[in-house]
């Protein structure tokens, strides 16, 4: 590339972040490392926010910052020896802080973010691709990167976002809206479609030369419209159109890379074991549900129990469920003995469904020696006693998830 190209794109690029307002100022933000050792890396879904988080991070900062990004079809031919361009245009910057947008699109990435780091920079990375980051991560910035993941909007955030108080009929649009912020901004429920649309042909198949597409997208459908259920890759290989369990194993492994699905494991003391056992699959914005389950009318206690999924994971990775004794505990979070947060969840508590909900969370009380449990509803509100302890049911817009 020319000098005058690499700074024109640049110009351009930093003239539309500058356009955008700064949003809403995200959770995470609290909670954000020092960076004047390691460098930063956010990833997550596409269009969740991350550039927009960029901006934010440079406010409070409160300095100038470069803003590249590698997305950008101008810069698809970027080459190892453009660094040394870049370079050019970063000291001309006279900034010590850089702020990289979809870096894994940049070819050896991770070498020059150390070259960056070595010289006395301040770097903050993007990334929307959880494998391709680790790559690199794990070679030439082993040690030296701390690490963030953004979601789409939280319950929170929906609500500041909407300016609206807590409440049941409002957790019901959130069910049905999500948090993408683009989609939120224009209702248009196409872009929610395009970007799905855009993640598995772009970011899945093309990358990495899938030639099933239509397999992918039929795996993707089928988790889409099945949240909260339990799913196994050999059941699965009828209904996607491939022969081996070990072909939805991959591209399982790609929408989660790519944020676009996550799954739960079965608890189990043994690594081994949990690892055998089916897995619960959750999709990455209720939004996603709404605009392509397959399902007419989606599960409207299945989605509740997405969202609870989705605030449990914006803090911990650690979450599992637990199947004993034919029972079922929704979510053990952080499970250890004499130490879980046991979680059932349902729309609403009823005579025909409380000893199934009730049963499986004093189950999993039980064998991790807990006294506590919670039921997260809709809009319900109780307190059970049970032998050995007490059940709190509490409506999802009331509860502080930790």
């Amino acid at each position: 590339m020319k000098l005058s190209e690499l700074r024109g794109i640049a110009e351009s690029q930093r003239a539309a972040l500058d356009a955008n307002p700064f949003g809403l100022e995200r959770e995470c933000l609290a909670d954000f490392p020092d960076i004047r050792t390691h460098a930063l890396v956010v990833s997550g879904i596409r269009r969740c926010g991350k550039s927009t988080l960029l901006h934010q991070v440079a406010r409070r900062l409160g300095e100038a910052f470069f803003y590249l990004n590698f997305e950008d079809i101008r810069l698809s031919g970027i080459g190892i020896a453009d660094y040394r361009l870049l370079d050019t245009l970063i000291d001309a910057a006279e900034t010590p802080t850089l702020f990289l947008d979809e870096v894994q699109m940049a070819p050896e990435w991770d070498r020059f973010v150390r070259h960056a780091l070595d010289a006395g920079r301040r770097v903050v990375l993007t990334g929307s691709n959880a494998s391709l980051l680790s790559r690199e991560l794990g070679s030439s910035l082993t040690g030296r990167h701390l690490q963030e993941e953004l979601f789409p909007f939280s319950w929170a955030e929906y609500c500041r976002f909407r300016e609206v108080s807590p409440s049941g009929a409002v957790l019901e649009r959130y069910l049905a809206e999500g948090g993408f912020p683009e989609y939120l901004k224009t209702g248009n429920p196409e872009i929610l479609r395009q970007l799905q649309q855009d993640i598995l042909a772009r970011d899945i198949a093309v990358r990495f030369n899938i030639r099933d597409d239509r397999a992918l997208r039929n795996l993707y459908l089928w988790l889409i419209s099945n949240v909260g259920n339990l799913m196994t890759p050999s059941r699965l290989t009828g209904i996607v159109g491939v022969k081996s369990p070990t072909t939805v194993l991959e591209y399982l492994a790609h929408l989660e890379a790519a944020w676009m699905i996550h799954t739960v494991p079965r608890f189990a003391w043994s690594v081994k074991a949990r690892s055998l056992a089916p897995k619960k699959v959750y999709a990455a914005d209720p939004g996603c549900v709404h605009t392509s389950s397959l399902s007419t009318t989606p599960d409207r206690g299945r989605l509740l129990e997405n969202v609870v999924y989705l605030e449990l994971r914006r803090r911990t990775a650690s979450i599992f469920y637990l199947a004993e004794k034919n029972t079922e505990c929704d979510f053990v979070v952080a499970p250890q003995r004499g130490s879980a947060t046991c979680i059932q969840v349902c729309w609403t508590l009823t005579s025909e469904n409380e000893n199934r909900e009730i049963g499986g969370l004093r189950t999993a009380m039980e064998f991790f020696g807990v006294d506590t449990g919670v039921i997260l509803t809709a809009d319900q509100e109780d307190e059970i006693s049970v032998p050995g302890g007490s059940i709190s049911v509490v409506p999802l817009w009331r509860y502080d998830i930790r």
